[in-house]
């Protein structure tokens, strides 16, 4: 059955990534009516298996009739085309529907947007997430959301699907520069955390047993109870990537290049991260950086 606060019925999920495949997928466990875009067409097929629903081969067509759709894609650029691009989703939505973009992307694009959807008679929600694949597989992400407050109470009970935190940052783009504070603090951790559980290593410590009583005091982080073991391990082939992660703060430092404000710290740690990628590690996840450290 559909959320009992939300009439609504019909949606579309544009995007079946890493993210979007099982945010979709709660969506169709919830009983809403969905219809999926994706790229590679193969993919929606079997998430079409995998869920039910219904598949489309263009943003168009899966948008069409929808109320809300929803899209979790790679960047602006894609973000562009499958709204407002060649067939994007914009023609066929019908007025008084709304878009959700939960792509990390620029504030700049999310009001670009916003301006085309308004002049089309559509919402649309900037709302990127954070919480990465588990949170996604498990409906338990954070939604940073940038809107209009009646737009966003119209859709907040169906993002509730597979959120465990859905809030309204601001006005378009509030969304998006509210993600980027996310990975501004990100970057700082996962380098100070790569940084300690390599000083534990050199000093003969028990690497599991020092996280085991710091976890329980100040430097508690999720990165610490997600990632510091697997990094004493050497284990990187999961989670967030790091070429996922540089996009981002790319963004972050493009962002802070307008407002003034000094981000020192994560570009180093940006830097570190395309040194990662020098030695082919863009799809490690991002805890990697402390290989640089040991070798």
């Amino acid at each position: 059955m559909t959320d009992k606060n939300s009439s609504i019925q019909k949606v579309a999920f544009l995007g079946l990534g890493t993210m979007g495949y099982p945010m979709a997928g709660h969506l169709a466990s919830k009983g809403f009516e969905v219809t999926v875009y994706n790229r590679t067409e193969a993919k929606a097929e079997r998430w079409v298996g995998d869920y039910g629903g219904a598949s489309a081969n263009t943003p168009e067509a899966a948008a069409s009739g929808a109320e809300i759709v929803f899209c979790c894609v790679g960047n602006d650029d894609d973000l562009r085309q499958i709204t407002i691009g060649e067939k994007g989703a914009f023609s066929a939505m019908k007025a008084g529907s709304v878009f959700v973009d939960h792509t990390t992307a620029s504030a700049q694009v999310a009001r670009e947007l916003y301006t085309e959807a308004g002049t089309a008679g559509l919402g649309f929600i900037d709302a990127p997430v954070s919480g990465g694949q588990a949170g996604a597989e498990n409906g338990v992400l954070t939604v940073m959301c940038g809107g209009d407050a009646t737009v966003f109470d119209q859709v907040k009970p169906v993002i509730d699907s597979y959120a465990r935190s859905v809030g309204l940052m601001g006005p378009v783009g509030a969304g998006q520069l509210t993600k980027m504070v996310n990975q501004i603090c990100i970057a700082g951790l996962v380098q100070g955390l790569s940084e300690a559980v390599n000083f534990a290593q050199k000093a003969g410590l028990d690497v599991d047993q020092v996280l085991d009583v710091i976890g329980k005091g100040a430097a508690q982080s999720w990165q610490m109870d997600n990632r510091g073991k697997t990094m004493a391990r050497d284990e990187f082939d999961f989670g967030f990537a790091v070429d996922w992660m540089r996009k981002d703060l790319g963004l972050c430092l493009d962002e802070a290049g307008g407002n003034g404000a000094l981000l020192p710290v994560t570009a180093l740690v940006d830097q570190f991260y395309a040194k990662i990628q020098q030695r082919g590690g863009g799809r490690w996840d991002t805890s990697s950086l402390i290989r640089l450290l040991n070798s």
